[in-house]
């Protein structure tokens, strides 16, 4: 089955605004979610970014940025040679303080504008799934330092 959206959340023991600089700024970011980054958390800016993991390079579109508490971008497999607007996928980070600390929730949504097959969307979602329990948990160690 293919969902609409994958959806993670966590609760990190660290105030909001520790958890947004790890969350939005480059030298941050490639130290939870993809070796490089080259790209502004800053709405309108374009980039990239490359996983260590796969290897696999994805651009990247900046288009809310609401600090401290809502991050969003969308993006595509750079190798992908559809058009963008049926290969890329949408990504949205939420942060609010609970608990003395911060609930900060990933939903990756698009599936139903991709222009793919359902086993590659079953694929994606599968590997997106384990790939954002991963990095929120790695996020999550870094704040904690």
């Amino acid at each position: 089955m293919i969902p609409d959206q994958i959806e993670r959340d966590i609760l990190i023991e660290a105030p909001v605004e520790t958890v947004w600089r790890i969350l939005t700024e480059p030298d941050e970011m490639v130290k939870w979610f993809a070796a490089r980054i080259d790209f502004a958390a800053s709405p309108g800016a374009e980039g990239g970014l490359t996983f260590s993991t796969t290897g696999r390079s994805w651009t990247v579109e900046v288009e809310a940025v609401e600090p401290p508490r809502r991050f969003t971008f969308r993006w595509r497999p750079v190798d992908d040679e559809r058009p963008p607007e049926r290969t890329s996928m949408h990504v949205e980070f939420t942060l609010r303080a609970e608990a003395g600390g911060t609930r900060l929730r990933v939903v990756e949504s698009g599936f139903d504008g991709v222009d793919w097959s359902d086993e590659e969307k079953a694929r994606y979602a599968e590997d997106h799934g384990r790939g954002w329990i991963r990095c929120l948990d790695q996020l999550r160690a870094l704040a904690a330092e």
